[in-house]
């Protein structure tokens, strides 16, 4: 197995994991820490160290609200320990490889984590790589700046850097993208193999990253998960990107909240400061989220998605049954096209799946505009088990995906893990080739699933379940 490695700036040592068939090395440097005069900055290139680095342990989670404290769904779930460390020096990715040697060009899964921009990291247990490298997969999850701190934008700073002047937690992703194209061979990836995935925040972050010319360039496959999200009946700046000179005001109001006359002299404050301010801030402002700056991002990445004026590549998306149900009602006499979502009625009012109805407007869209490359749409509606009887919640699926519902708390049985096998090998597969289908692990083959076709958006989707 291979657990030294190189990298462009040292040597790392990894651990074996629970299947010493696998190589785990966690908290590899892709950057500089963004602090100090880096706050607020793009990333910079992490220095060189002599010697073997040892990467045994998970980098810090970026700077956000402390995990676990409220007691709600998502805490119960996946944000378990209040005792994670929290830090700006947080620009670290961790690696999951079975290759024995570096020469072995296995396909390369970089994951982005979701959490509405605001929160998540990735030591969630959920996204442990271990068992997608057991199917020869070599997995990279990768960390990114949040909040204000990742999404800050201000006049003073587009002076600073007109090439670089927000998205800064974007910037990180396609830093650590860089860095995995540049580094991943001597961990036995392939860099002509890059299938870039993420969930809710994270799958958003992809239509990102392949709208933008760079980073699409290292980009060979997206998946996204519950990521294409868009309420036609009214914007929001969290999934409907604001533009820069919008986001620049709310960012002179923060920094004017925060006591401070600059950006420079905000440079200073320290982080948990921020962060607490922050959370006081949002009761009453806009949170900090991706934008239109006319630099990453120079338009609406999902409407360029729609529009297919992203590079045509292979794509798996899908959503839950039950995400944001009872959230969003159904409304007649708007402009918007014919909705595409199954509605659900409940004490005579309407709902729809936004999600669902994105992901199919998307599907169409993906025929209508002549792509070649296929898309496989799946929708997960398998029961949750527990007292709380949650339905098929929005982020319910990645236990399945990575196949680690083991560490979930909740009562799953048999099928449930059969359910995780399948959908881990449908994955795998479309990782490695960008077509779902083949054989599992048990070496049988998995259920035709087909790709979109023109007018069977909710036929060919595959239900999981």
């Amino acid at each position: 197995m291979i657990r030294i490695a190189d990298t462009k700036f040292g040597k790392v040592r990894g651990i074996a994991a629970d299947d010493p068939r696998v190589t785990v090395f966690r908290g590899i440097p892709f950057a500089a820490p963004p602090v100090g005069k880096n706050r607020w900055r793009k990333p910079q290139p992490p220095e060189s160290w002599n010697g073997v680095r040892d990467c045994i342990e998970f980098g810090p989670a970026s700077m956000q609200d402390i995990p676990g404290l409220s007691g709600d769904l998502y805490c119960r779930e996946f944000h378990v320990d209040s005792n994670v460390p929290l830090s700006e020096d947080s620009l670290y990715l961790n690696i999951w490889t079975g290759a024995k040697e570096a020469s072995e060009k296995l396909p390369v899964l970089v994951w982005i984590y979701g959490g509405a921009f605001q929160w998540g990291y990735t030591s969630e247990m959920e996204f442990n790589g271990e068992r997608l490298a057991r199917h020869g997969i070599v997995v990279v999850t990768i960390a990114y700046r949040l909040g204000p701190f990742g999404f800050l934008a201000h006049p003073e700073l587009t002076a600073e850097d007109k090439e670089h002047p927000a998205n800064f937690g974007l910037l990180d992703q396609r830093a650590a993208l860089r860095w995995v194209y540049e580094n991943i061979a001597s961990f036995g990836g392939d860099p002509d193999n890059i299938t870039l995935g993420g969930q809710s925040a994270g799958g958003a972050s992809v239509t990102y990253a392949l709208s933008n010319p760079e980073a699409a360039g290292m980009i060979n496959k997206i998946t996204v998960f519950s990521g294409l999200i868009r309420n036609p009946f009214y914007t929001d700046t969290i999934i409907m990107p604001a533009t820069l000179d919008m986001v620049e005001e709310n960012g002179k109001d923060f920094i004017r909240y925060l006591g401070c006359s600059s950006v420079e002299e905000a440079r200073s404050v320290d982080a948990c400061t921020i962060r607490d301010a922050y959370m006081k801030y949002v009761t009453d402002h806009p949170r900090f989220v991706p934008c239109i700056d006319g630099a990453y991002a120079k338009a609406d990445p999902l409407q360029a998605l729609i529009d297919g004026s992203v590079p045509d590549v292979p794509v798996f998306a899908g959503y839950t049954r039950d995400e944001f149900m009872e959230k969003v009602p159904a409304r007649t006499g708007t402009d918007n096209e014919e909705l595409l979502a199954d509605t659900v009625e409940k004490k005579n009012i309407k709902y729809i799946n936004v999600v669902q109805n994105t992901v199919r407007t998307v599907a169409r869209a993906h025929t209508k505009n002549g792509t070649k490359a296929p898309m496989y749409v799946y929708r997960f509606e398998s029961d949750i088990p527990g007292p709380d009887d949650p339905g098929a919640f929005h982020s319910c699926d990645l236990w399945f995906f990575f196949e680690t519902i083991q560490k979930c708390w909740r009562p799953y049985t048999g099928a449930h893990y059969e359910l995780a096998r399948k959908m881990c090998d449908y994955w795998t597969n479309f990782i490695r080739t960008g077509d779902v289908n083949g054989t599992g692990y048990d070496e049988n083959p998995l259920p035709v699933w087909h790709s979109i076709e023109p007018g069977k958006y909710k036929e060919n989707e595959m239900i999981l379940k």
